[in-house]
């Protein structure tokens, strides 16, 4: 029987896969720590495509015109390499924002909040007390500083013959000198000078990186209407033949205003500003005004209760400004604010100014003796920031409840146990260096033990809190042995795994101990919410400690516990200085980090990756933590997508992103026009999107937005290994199973020797994840995907499969 004749409008070529004559483009974004454009392209001639000195897109010298040439990339996607490392680690004065670490800290506390439907004021709660707990700091930061300038130097040092002697510098100011400013009030005057400059130079930092990073106006596009629901899954229904929806969810990191908070940090920044002016001024009038209360002077008293009312007054408004107003997203606020917020730096500043002047006044029987009365402002200052930790917790208790999302870390409370720790942090730097000055300025004496002592010392409160510090080093022993413990009974438990997962290849002992101990050390990320929760917890309570011992005996530990017993004297004394030499030991440790740093680019950027993590998120909480670089680097990206993509019709685009910048990937998807997003495939690889930022930041990267993103995305692959500490699976909820986890891969490639590999396979980890085939397969589905099937040679992708690396 002859063969069926095709029908006459059938040709030769109709039986071929179709052809995709449009050029492919991988926009490959690298993780923490950065990494240069040769490294990313595997190149050494590369050129800039856009962008300027401190992030840019780069190609390859050939690839530089792909667009031009499509026939040339049917088998794989012309590469360009985003570098965003310049925004953490670029020049050194990077270095000084270590200094800055509890506001990055406290500001991350906002972002934490559990997820939220229809709880507007408790959101808005959540936000005003994590504003109200980052005010604070700023307060405590500039309290330590009047602490050592004023009461320290000025008050106590200056006014005692004998530290003045030892210390010929501060010898103009001594009383026995007798000169212009023997005076208290004028020393303090003069000492003022130190922590109102510690003030604007943090409002410098924070105006200059405001231009910078804040004021960069993200892509053009429609604002969304006030009442369009953002955050929440929202499942449209699915078609017959297509599982996502007809409308994309736009969680909260889609929204037009979201990175771009210039108005929010212009008002914090006024307002925090003005806040450690008014400490200032609060400590030089508030002793003056004190000895003319008490005695007949040549100064009218309505003047100091005039400055200090003035003071109360500028406060309240500080206090307004803060809780008045969050963050406005849902569309881009380019206005600033009026003149009430604009002026209140300077009107601060004029209440110094008067402040100064008021203490200069001319005392002629003023004397300074013991220490400056503050021990009362930093024992309700402390109160103050428990008492607004428990409160957050409360709140979001409260949220997580309505909402509860089972991989949400500590059941909702990782904001204000991470606000718990950004007070800790500052407390134990601000009164390591106090104490650390005292201890200088007394020579061979002990602050407040009364044993051949010079000065009086620091406020009583801060000895209580650096003797609570080893015990809460013992109390972490505790949690630290049972997590050695399991991991290594984890790791014995893998073994037979891991040789059934490489089987049938001979077993090596040494070899499977070594892969177990790092696929269980790898697991050790997913302990430390526990750890920040049993060291936030016990760090309120021993913080609650403190303050009662100081308040009850209004005396160093070493002193309170005379008379109690050899064995609790001991303890107390012990207590005592081993947590004052732990304060100052890792103080000098942290001022030489960032020395060290700001001379050493290879230490500079090791800080640069604590930055990476830290600033991701913009400052909502804090002006002065270190800026936002998503504010620069998500507009970025979301503009280079769209350009491409507008200006090549026909192209199909991958974003791949490694580490961090797999998260930073994820938000300029989220950023990008509906009419661009159905030519945008998305590769993760070495994610930390849903194992951090989902589990710590569930408003924001949980299981709804999530979810949301694969929905709205064209296409999604992330790769994930069993060794990887930081990336893990997305864990997309959604039924049938979309696909987009593929893992764990096989790490190393090969259990021991073969032909194809006769050298050892080193075991990757979190790096290096372009070296595996899997990645370039993963990136040939999604083109596929993107657009009509096209031929590949199998010779060219093992040739060019690893064209792209991403440094983590």
């Amino acid at each position: 029987m002859a063969p069926a004749t095709p029908p006459p409008s059938a040709s030769p070529s109709a039986t071929e896969p179709p052809q995709h004559t449009g050029t492919a483009l991988e926009l490959l974004v690298h993780g923490v720590g950065g990494a240069t454009p040769q490294e990313m392209l595997d190149d050494p001639r590369t050129v800039r495509v856009t962008g300027d000195a401190t992030a840019a897109v780069y190609r390859r010298t050939e690839d530089a015109h792909g667009e031009k040439h499509p026939e040339r990339y049917r088998d794989e996607p012309v590469a360009e390499a985003y570098c965003w490392s310049g925004l953490t680690s670029g020049n050194g004065s990077r270095a000084l924002w270590l200094l800055l670490l509890p506001f990055m800290v406290v500001n991350l506390a906002h972002w934490m909040r559990p997820t939220a439907t229809g709880r507007t004021r408790a959101v808005r709660l959540y936000g005003v007390l994590v504003r109200l707990v980052a005010l604070s700091l700023t307060v405590l930061l500039t309290a330590a500083a009047c602490e050592v300038a004023l009461d320290l130097l000025a008050w106590q040092c200056a006014g005692a013959d004998a530290c003045a002697e030892r210390r010929s510098w501060l010898g103009f100011l001594s009383e026995r000198q007798g000169g212009w400013w023997s005076q208290p009030g004028r020393r303090l005057a003069l000492a003022a000078v130190v922590p109102a400059a510690l003030v604007g130079l943090l409002w410098y930092l924070s105006n200059r990186t405001w231009s910078a990073y804040e004021s960069q106006r993200p892509l053009d596009g429609e604002d969304f209407a006030e009442d369009e629901s953002f955050g929440a899954a929202v499942d449209h229904g699915p078609d017959a033949d297509d599982p996502r929806p007809s409308v994309p969810v736009r969680p909260a990191l889609g929204r037009p205003g979201f990175w771009y908070g210039r108005r929010l940090v212009a008002r914090l920044r006024a307002a925090h500003t003005a806040a450690g002016f008014l400490t200032v001024a609060a400590a030089v009038a508030g002793a003056a005004a004190r000895y003319d209360r008490g005695a007949e002077g040549p100064v009218p008293r309505f003047i100091g209760a005039a400055v200090e009312g003035g003071i109360v007054l500028c406060a309240l408004v500080v206090v307004w400004v803060v809780c008045r107003r969050g963050r406005s997203e849902r569309t881009r606020d380019t206005r600033l604010d009026g003149a009430l917020i604009s002026y209140l730096p300077g009107s601060a500043l004029a209440l110094l100014g008067l402040a100064v002047l008021y203490a200069s006044w001319s005392r002629p029987d003023w004397q300074s003796s013991g220490a400056l009365p503050v021990e009362t402002a930093f024992r309700f200052l402390t109160l103050g920031q428990g008492v607004l930790v428990v409160a957050l917790a409360v709140v979001a208790l409260g949220l997580y409840r309505r909402i509860p999302e089972p991989r949400t870390v500590l059941y909702g409370l990782g904001g204000p146990a991470v606000a718990m720790l950004a007070c800790a942090l500052g407390g134990v730097m601000t009164g390591g260096v106090a104490q650390r000055v005292a201890d200088w300025l007394d020579g061979p004496g002990t602050p407040g033990m009364g044993r051949s002592s010079d000065i009086a010392g620091p406020p009583v409160l801060l000895s209580w809190q650096a003797s609570v510090i080893p015990v809460l080093l013992l109390l972490l022993l505790v949690p630290v042995l049972v997590l050695v413990v399991r991991t290594a009974r984890t790791a014995r438990r893998l073994g037979p795994v891991i040789e059934a997962e490489y089987a049938p290849e001979p077993s090596d002992e040494g070899r499977t101990r070594r892969i177990a101990r790092i696929r269980a050390a790898a697991a050790l990320t997913d302990s430390a919410p526990w750890i920040v929760g049993v060291v936030s917890t016990a760090s309120l309570l021993l913080g609650a400690v403190a303050i009662a011992g100081s308040w009850y005996s209004d005396q160093v530990p070493g002193r309170a516990a005379d008379g109690s017993g050899p064995l609790l004297e001991s303890f107390a004394d012990a207590a005592q200085s081993t947590g004052s030499w732990l304060i100052g030991f890792g103080f000098l440790l942290f001022v030489a980090g960032g020395r060290r740093a700001y001379k050493d680019a290879s230490a500079r950027r090791t800080i640069g990756i604590l930055w990476d993590v830290g600033t991701f998120w913009p400052r909502a909480a804090h002006p002065f933590a270190p800026p936002c670089y998503a504010e620069r680097a998500v507009p970025d990206l979301a503009s280079r997508m769209s350009a491409w993509t507008s200006t090549t019709p026909r192209g199909r685009l991958v974003i791949s992103g490694h580490s961090q910048g797999s998260v930073l990937a994820a938000s300029a998807v989220w950023q990008l026009p509906d009419a661009t997003r159905p030519r945008v495939a998305l590769l993760t690889y070495g994610s930390p999107l849903e194992r951090l930022y989902g589990r710590w930041f569930p408003a924001y990267f949980g299981p709804g937005p999530l979810l949301g993103l694969h929905r709205s995305v064209h296409c999604w692959r992330n790769l994930w290994r069993a060794t990887d500490p930081i990336g893990g699976p997305v864990r997309i909820c959604a039924d049938p199973d979309p696909g987009v986890d593929r893992g764990p891969l096989k790490d190393p490639l090969a259990y021991g020797r073969t032909t194809k590999l006769p050298l050892p396979e080193p075991i990757l980890g979190h790096s290096d994840y372009q070296a595996d085939p899997a990645f370039a397969d993963a990136r040939a589905d999604l083109l596929a995907e993107l657009g009509p099937h096209v031929p590949r040679q199998a010779e060219a992708r093992t040739q060019k499969g690893t064209s792209g690396r991403s440094s983590g």
